[in-house]
């Protein structure tokens, strides 16, 4: 087919043994995971640090919990409630699939809330790190969605586009799993270390570097939106898609984040 980059087949089953199916979307979400917490650890070596590598080690189980806890409940209520509904067992059946980036950002948004009122850490300086290492783990999420062949772009005549094979048209769609992973997960991630190892913003600003996360994914998300199949249960309300609606929230977040950031820069200076 003129115009088609074959798409590179991979098995979403890592190895198999007997009964035990490693899937590279498993592997996604801890290569993630263990990747913000070695980052995380590497950045707090540092004097003055706003978490010691004692509260990392016990803040990574609370992360944990909050992207799965977070990540299924909100696909169960913001995806697809009724299914759930009538089979409320499903929920528990994580192997099935079925996770929401923004049940996941909120059950570690509550995660770093309340694990700094435990510990008595700064909020603001804790959230900035963890926003950081964040767009890694998305990174690597949206390969995984890759390799499964799921989550596929629109139709489109793209010299870049691709058929999937799960696909039940066989159409040459965007591959916009990958165009996630360069806008949320790299770019995103590149521009987050330029602006805390670069500027003043974590010491004199802290959480504007976490509203920039929230910004910065939003906007990744509503553009690809457009390329990006609706789900088909769900499909578009007004010509707007599920995850667009879900992204809009994110921008108010980010503003009282940056409002904080800069009202705590400005007492400091007075």
């Amino acid at each position: 087919m003129l115009g088609v980059i074959a798409y590179p087949e991979i098995d979403p089953i890592l190895i198999e043994l007997g009964p035990l199916a490693i899937r590279w979307y498993s592997l996604a979400y801890i290569g993630g995971i263990l990747f913000g917490w070695w980052y995380i650890r590497r950045l707090t070596a540092r004097p003055r640090a706003p978490m010691s590598p004692a509260h990392i080690d016990d803040f990574i189980t609370w992360a944990i919990i909050g992207v799965i806890a977070g990540g299924r409940l909100g696909y169960v209520l913001f995806y697809n409630l009724p299914a759930y509904i009538a089979d409320p067992l499903a929920i528990f059946r994580l192997w099935d699939g079925g996770m929401s980036f923004h049940g996941g950002a909120l059950g570690v948004v509550l995660a770093v809330i309340f694990f700094c009122r435990k510990h008595g850490l700064d909020l603001m300086r804790v959230a900035d790190i963890v926003a950081v290492v964040s767009p890694i783990g998305l990174f690597a999420g949206r390969l995984a969605n890759f390799i499964n062949g799921e989550l596929w772009g629109r139709p489109t005549d793209v010299p870049w586009a691709m058929v999937f094979p799960h696909d039940p048209f066989a159409l040459p769609r965007h591959p916009s799993q990958l165009y996630e992973a360069l806008g949320e997960g790299l770019l995103l991630f590149l521009l987050l270390l330029f602006l805390y190892h670069k500027t003043a913003l974590a010491k004199k600003a802290p959480g504007v570097i976490a509203g920039v996360f929230f910004i910065g994914y939003g906007i990744a998300r509503i553009l690809v939106e457009f390329v990006r199949e609706p789900d088909a249960h769900l499909g578009l309300t007004a010509g707007i898609s599920r995850g667009q609606m879900l992204s809009v929230p994110m921008f108010a977040l980010a503003a009282w984040l940056i409002y904080k950031g800069i009202s705590r820069a400005r007492q400091a200076g007075q």
